[in-house]
């Protein structure tokens, strides 16, 4: 639909606005290029182009002919028309039958002398369909190899973070690849040699599970860690399969048949290369220490496998262990002395050691009733609240000493609940104030803190947890098989309370560490681990983050922290599915075997077999030459590397050694992922490749924010607001409610979002980029269209002749082409969708486009105003192709296979980017005078709303300007005397004329102001208080006779030999039309 121009000017001010239409419902001609823009507001992380409404610009008719097997459209709204040249019989329109709205029409005698649009390249995009054959096209003539095989610049290589091979794609797949592809799609036509291989995570506890589900009864029984890998492998390879068919769907270019798997051995083999250049530079060890451990999974976990939910509550308790034995500065206070701890996990009160109390800090002792209990000076009322009465909002706390930390250690005190002293010591800054009462419960087998306050002391490292999170025999016959998480620690809560050392429990919401997979609470529990030390390499694992490129800057403040602060990394993990820590032990003594040796000859059989091999093989075959004879001495371990170690190995299996390490390049020009990867990918690649190399596996990395729905809420299958790209492109069940947009639609989408936050979509969303992707079609399916007989080797105007308009054209289009370059160059791929569309809409369709299509149409086809047109149009189509192809590669390589002349390449791509260097032409003058456009177009929508005139053509506008500068603009461009005579005069262009700008039949430039208003009704009129140009503007009906081909009024129609009801330039057309169908004949 329309909008009108007064109403686009409101539109300037409103917040939003429905887009308007800029499709052809039938022949080319029927396209209102002069549509007013609608604003979406740049919200939900969807960004609008910024149009610019109100320039609107007349259609030129209507007609009956044919342009893409589409029949045409009836009038449009708000009097915009086209020639109605079938309408046409001798000058003269017949009326439809009495009683009927219409009736059959005459063709018009001119309707074939119109230089109507003609395309094979279709209005409707029939994205199911079309794009699938693009796609075979781009396979069939190998495209993207040969654009890779036969480049010669610098080489660019975006390494892929592999997705989990475990499930359906989701709308962040979607992103994250398309995202990918607009980069490398870039560099491409820069010229660059450019290779995607994309990969899988292939190995890990989620494939696992879903293989052990698929089990029922004595299959599960019967499944052997052999048997298991050999089912989670096809699982992984199946869903691989299924994944890539959705990534080539959405166009995305990349090596498909030969991607890159992290259960493969090649791969396997080289994370094993990493691994022990990380043994040969002393950065791997075992140790028993406390980890992050998944009793529901039953192995340890990184922290990048936690997460932490909303709304977690833990039993929170405050304690009192009795003094035994007080340091020198409590002696006086020694009788019923107890020292009082608080902690969120009472179910660690077994494995207590020690209190650790900050040595800088302030304490007292408080006397409660008969009781004296010590406590952090800070923290003595928050403990008098917590040890109210009923009938008291604090309990009465009576102070009788102060002291220092440092007095308060050496003091002993009893374990409530065992036979055992333990005594209060020095721990460090994490004892604070904050929460508790400054004296901290240290189980050194359950806390970091506490294990490294544990290591100064010398203290036992006691952990009565087994793998299923249930207390061992260690902790007491009251506790053992008691889950941590449950039972387990309700016991413990009232085993103190009966002990007579329970002062309070109460709920305590924090953040609380849950296993990524299986959505359950994890614990801290000492166990034996092979860890990688970061400690070793930590400060030249920050150097590098220094010399990274991070998009947005903001990644490297979220990664530094997380390097600075990271405790030594547990790389191994309790499960089978996963390449294996190469690992022996002496049967007798435990002691390990992890040789240059050892490692070398296990990556050398899994190279060759495969990581089955680890559990396959006889640990004879395993084990290396030099201890092969002793083999019944050593059993090979069973732990496998964490999933991170994986992945996080991949610059040394894919970037550094791909096609015998030429085809890629290490470090990687780029990763890129989600925000999540900084404690992910982005930092298990770091470490490895710092830890192993010396330097970060990559120059650049680009981070996306996560996909939201509308409303900016997480999407979630329960609220049924889950995206389904899939959807997206195929459409739903009812493909009226849920359309079939196609791949291009969603790559618009992700083009039109600013990822560096997250990102909205939704079906209306969907909707409204649909609308933009139409509205670029129909403009490239223009400008083709009216291209049909051009030859750009004999029809292409010089520059220096070229008209103004045209001049002008082809700066704007260098400087937007800039623009985009400059944006894609800066990632900021929003920016280059919004200059796109707003250059298609404002400077193209409601102005270039507008005021062309007379010359277009009407001229003589060989007409130098036709011509130079034509020439402007393949420029800015070229431009246009090269702009929007690494967003819309199946529009761009649609509207490259329909051009109508003979192209040097099959592909646009091939075609490389259009670089122009126009330079800008009187900008000044000609947003001057598009400003006084806008005021007649707002004159001419009254004019059509009052019924004065339908069509623009049957207007005359009066203009009086009080600028100088602006009048003698106005008047150069004013021809003297008609604008339609023939021949025309040698200082007239035919084209820089204000009646072709404007769109009106006369244009009168006045005196003063009171002629407009004599000419002009004041309804008419643009009063200079709401004029943009500064002129008082008016529109009154045109004199003259209105000619049946062009439809412009003069009073010169007719005037032309043999035909009575033409323009004297239509006249001159439509007989060198005839004489030259009658050379023809002959």
């Amino acid at each position: 639909e329309l909008m009108s121009a007064r109403e686009a000017t409101r539109a300037r001010s409103a917040p939003r606005h429905k887009f308007g239409c800029l499709s052809w419902k039938g022949a080319a001609a029927a396209v209102s290029i002069g549509m007013a823009a609608s604003l979406i507001p740049r919200t939900a992380g969807f960004v609008a182009p910024a149009l610019m409404p109100g320039r609107l610009g007349s259609a030129v008719g209507q007609s009956s002919q044919v342009f893409g097997g589409v029949g045409l459209r009836s009038p449009l709204k708000n009097g915009h028309f086209f020639p109605a040249l079938s309408m046409m019989a001798d000058g003269a329109t017949k009326a439809p039958a009495k009683g009927k709205k219409g009736g059959k029409k005459e063709e018009s005698i001119y309707s074939k002398t119109v230089n109507l649009p003609q395309t094979g390249f279709n209005q409707r995009a029939n994205s199911p369909k079309r794009e699938p054959e693009l796609q075979n096209f781009w396979k069939e003539k190998r495209v993207y190899e040969r654009l890779y095989e036969e480049s010669k610049g610098p080489q660019f290589v975006l390494h892929d973070g592999p997705p989990y091979a475990n499930g359906d794609l989701h709308i962040g797949h979607a992103l994250n690849k398309i995202l990918k592809d607009f980069i490398n799609r870039y560099k491409i036509l820069q010229g660059n040699k450019v290779r995607f291989v994309p990969g899988w995570d292939c190995h890990g506890l989620p494939i696992e599970l879903k293989v052990l589900q698929s089990l029922k009864g004595d299959a599960k029984k019967d499944l052997t860690p052999f048997k298991l890998r050999k089912k989670a492998a096809a699982f992984a390879r199946k869903t691989v399969d299924s994944q890539r068919e959705s990534f080539k769907r959405y166009g995305i270019w990349a090596d498909w048949e030969e991607p890159y798997l992290t259960l493969e051995p090649a791969y396997e083999a080289a994370q094993i290369e990493a691994f022990a250049a990380m043994v040969k530079g002393g950065h791997i060890y075992r140790g028993r220490k406390p980890v992050n451990w998944s009793p529901s999974s039953r192995t340890a976990l990184a922290e990048a496998e936690l997460e932490y939910p909303e709304g977690h509550k833990s039993k929170s308790m405050y304690a009192a262990f009795t003094v035994t034995s007080p340091a020198e500065a409590l002696k006086e206070h020694a009788d019923n002395l107890k020292v009082s701890v608080w902690t969120t996990t009472p179910w660690t009160i077994p494995a207590n050691l020690a209190v650790a109390v900050n040595e800088a800090l302030d304490y007292v002792v408080v006397k409660h009733g008969d009781v004296k209990l010590i406590v952090a000076k800070e923290l003595t009322a928050t403990l008098a609240k917590k040890l109210a009465g009923e009938d008291e909002e604090e309990a009465k706390l009576e102070v009788v000493a102060e002291m220092k930390g440092k007095d308060l250690t050496g003091t002993k005190y009893k374990h409530p609940l065992y036979e055992r002293e333990s005594e209060i010591v020095v721990g460090g800054d994490y004892i604070t104030t904050e929460s508790g009462t400054g004296l901290v419960h240290t189980a050194p087998g359950h806390g970091v803190e506490d294990y490294q306050t544990g290591l100064k002391y010398g203290l036992e490292l006691l952990s009565p947890v087994d793998d299923a999170g249930k207390f061992t025999a260690e902790a007491g016959e009251d506790l053992v098989g008691k889950s941590v998480l449950s039972d387990g620690n309700d016991a413990v809560i009232e085993m103190m309370k009966a002990a007579g050392a329970l002062l309070k429990v109460e709920p305590y919401g924090h953040k609380y560490p849950y296993d990524w997979r299986t959505k359950k609470p994890t614990i801290f529990r000492a166990t034996d681990q092979w860890f990688a030390s970061v400690e070793n390499f930590r400060s030249e694992a920050l150097a590098a983050i220094d010399t990274v490129k991070w998009i947005p800057e903001v990644g490297k403040k979220r990664i530094t922290p997380m390097v600075e602060g990271r405790s030594d990394w547990c790389i191994s993990r309790q499960r089978a599915w996963g390449v294996p820590i190469p690992v022996f032990y002496h049967k007798e003594s435990g002691d390990p075997l992890l040789t240059e040796e050892s490692i070398e000859h296990v990556r050398a059989i899994i190279a060759e077999h495969g990581s089955d091999a680890w559990w396959s093989m006889d640990t004879a075959e395993l084990l290396p030459p030099s201890h092969q004879a002793e083999a019944e001495d050593w059993e090979r371990g069973r732990d496998t590397m964490d999933v991170w170690f994986d992945s996080g190995s991949s610059w040394n299996g894919v970037a550094k050694s791909w096609g015998g390490g030429q085809a890629l390049g290490y470090p990687a020009d780029m990763y890129l992922e989600g925000s999540d990867q900084h404690r992910g990918w982005f930092q298990s690649s770091l470490l490895t490749s710092v830890a192993a190399q010396g330097k970060a596996p990559y120059k650049t990395v680009l981070t996306h924010g996560f996909v939201l729905d509308e409303k900016g809420f997480k999407m979630s299958k329960s609220l049924g607001n889950v995206v389904d790209p899939k959807q997206v492109i195929d459409g739903g069940k009812n493909q009226k409610l849920e359309p079939a947009y196609g791949a291009d639609v969603l790559r618009l989408w992700v083009s039109s979002v600013d990822y560096s936050g997250d990102v909205r979509v939704g079906g209306n969303i969907m909707k409204q980029v649909s609308d933009a992707y139409r509205k670029i079609r129909n403009t490239l399916r223009y400008l083709i269209g009216n291209m049909y007989d051009f030859d750009p080797a004999k029809d292409t105007v010089p520059y220096k002749k070229l008209a103004s308009v045209d001049k002008w054209m082809l700066g704007q289009v260098t400087k937007v082409q800039a623009e985009v370059q400059e944006a894609f160059e800066t990632f900021q791929f929003y920016r280059a969708s919004q200059a796109i569309q707003a250059f298609c809409i404002t400077d193209l369709s409601n102005f270039y486009l507008d005021v062309a299509k007379d010359r277009l149409y009407i001229s003589d086809p060989s007409d130098p105003r036709r011509r130079s047109c034509q020439t402007v149009l393949k420029v800015v189509m070229e431009a246009l192709l090269s702009c929007i192809a690494p967003l819309l590669p199946h529009m761009a390589e649609d509207v490259w296979l329909n051009v109508p002349w003979a192209t040097e390449h099959d592909s646009v791509f091939q075609a490389g980017w259009k670089k122009l260097d126009y330079a800008p032409h009187e900008e000044a003058r000609w947003a001057q005078l598009r400003s006084v456009r806008d005021d007649v177009n707002v004159c001419m929508e009254a004019a059509r709303t009052s019924k004065l005139i339908g069509a623009s053509l049957e207007a005359a506008v009066y203009v009086h300007c009080a600028d100088k500068g602006l009048r003698e603009v106005l008047s150069s461009l004013l021809v003297e005397g008609s604008h339609l005579q023939h021949p025309v005069a040698e200082s007239f262009n035919a084209v820089d004329d204000l009646r072709f700008i404007l769109l009106a039949s006369q244009v009168h430039l006045v005196d003063s102001p009171e002629e407009v208003s004599a000419a002009c009704d004041e309804a008419h009129t643009n009063p200079l208080a709401r004029s943009e140009s500064g002129c008082f503007v008016g529109v009154t009906k045109a004199s003259g006779s209105k000619c049946e081909r062009c439809w412009f009024y003069d009073d010169n129609v007719g005037t032309h030999s043999g035909h009575d009801n033409v323009c004297p330039r239509c006249g001159a057309a439509v007989q060198a039309r005839k004489d030259d169908e009658e050379e023809g004949n002959k």
